[in-house]
């Protein structure tokens, strides 16, 4: 379900291994429909989840697709599918759990209670009902404003959180926030000091939540690089200390399925403190497949009965996306926190690129003319896209060119 980066990973790691792979499409993220990998590609629409449920049943019915694997790609999808569980998986092999479980990873607010009774370190969170609840907040600045849910596109939903430095600025996003979801699905939370070289990540195949295959890595840039909407270089690093707390909460839950489980080291006390929970595959999950964890191709094996074999991660394996890449470096280096020496020395190999591959070029070489089309849509729609609203900025806001980049 759709065709971005992220799924054309995924394409790939199963087409690689001879498993036969359809996509449906959006207007606007074709790169996985473009792969040799994908057998077939068809339309996918945004509408009510009666609609899309009664379009995949009708699908599996006409294309004799009963028992195929169903795979959502972004935060949308996995809680469409985990909602409609019930039904989808009269069809389909689903790779997403009950919505019921789903919720305790997907909601930061039961995330965040969870967390705390399991005795897993995280930043301080404060969850406001009201706005006059924000004079009397007892934090520290910075903090940052986030949803607790993302089942829906806006402003916030697509910048992920935003950053407030006094209680002037939160109570004026707060007030654009409540504008956009209602109070009950906003939070406000501490916000860690450090940059990429304190954000780490869990990454685990897990049946009925013991892990079968994990590993760490280190999402060293991002973009921003305070807080990263997404990765654009990440590395395997060794990192026993994100592995106890991890799987503690994936063993309490009995999770199946791919997971990413997202930490930030604290300086000031050393901790890895919980920040998030991908529950489908994550923007640099072709990394584990070069570091020899192929986890989409696993996920396969185990839902076939397969045995899964017992494998070890490599530690300096390195994963960038090459434009966003760049547009951080440059950033890093305008700012005087980074050498145009260590970027090169960063991008040396092994490497896995995140849309280029030597055995599937098209897409690569497409995403560049698709790139100047949405920009050039979007600029003359007065920077709208569908399901997603403009800040009001002109048609030169940078933030405006990462978000269709990350896309």
């Amino acid at each position: 379900m759709g065709t971005n980066y992220r799924a054309l990973g995924l394409v790939r790691s199963l087409g690689r291994h001879g498993v036969p792979v359809w996509v449906l499409r959006t207007d606007e993220h074709r790169l996985a429909s473009l792969s040799r990998y994908a057998h077939r590609s068809l339309p996918w629409f945004v509408g009510e989840d009666h609609s899309q449920v009664d379009y995949l049943l009708s699908l599996a019915k006409s294309e004799e697709l009963k028992g195929a694997l169903l795979f959502p790609t972004d935060d949308e999808g996995t809680a469409f599918v985990a909602r409609n569980h019930a039904l989808l998986s009269k069809k389909f092999n689903l790779t997403t759990p009950p919505w019921e479980e789903l919720r305790w990873l997907v909601d930061k607010s039961l995330m965040y209670q969870l967390a705390e009774t399991l005795g897993i370190h995280q930043p301080r969170a404060f969850f406001p009902r009201l706005r006059s609840e924000l004079l009397e907040l007892d934090c520290q600045f910075p903090v940052v404003i986030k949803p607790t849910l993302r089942l829906e596109v806006n402003r916030l939903t697509v910048d992920k959180a935003w950053y407030v430095n006094d209680r002037e600025s939160l109570l004026r996003r707060y007030d654009e926030a409540c504008s956009l979801l209602p109070p009950e699905l906003l939070m406000i939370q501490e916000f860690l000091p450090g940059r990429g070289e304190a954000q780490f990540s869990y990454a685990a195949l897990c049946d009925d939540g013991e892990p079968l295959a994990f590993m760490t890595a280190r999402r060293t840039r991002q973009v921003p690089m305070d807080f990263g909407r997404f990765s654009s270089f990440v590395e395997t690093v060794d990192e026993p200390g994100l592995i106890e707390p991890a799987a503690r909460l994936l063993r309490h839950l009995r999770y199946t399925g791919l997971v990413e489980v997202e930490f930030k080291l604290d300086p000031r006390d050393g901790e890895y403190k919980l920040l998030d929970v991908n529950t489908r595959v994550w923007g640099w999950q072709t990394l584990c497949g070069r570091a020899g964890v192929d986890f989409p191709y696993l996920l396969w094996q185990l839902i076939q009965g397969q045995t899964i074999p017992l494998l070890e991660a490599r530690t300096g394996v390195r994963w960038a996306r090459m434009g966003a890449d760049l547009y951080t470096a440059f950033l890093e280096m305008a700012g005087g926190r980074l050498s145009p020496r260590a970027y090169l020395q960063s991008v040396r190999g092994p490497i896995e690129w995140a849309i280029f591959a030597v055995d599937d070029p098209v897409p690569f070489l497409c995403q560049f003319p698709a790139l100047a089309y949405l920009l050039a849509k979007r600029t003359f729609s007065g920077g709208k896209s569908k399901g997603v609203q403009s800040r009001g900025r002109n048609n030169g806001d940078p933030d405006q060119l990462t978000r269709i980049t990350e896309q």
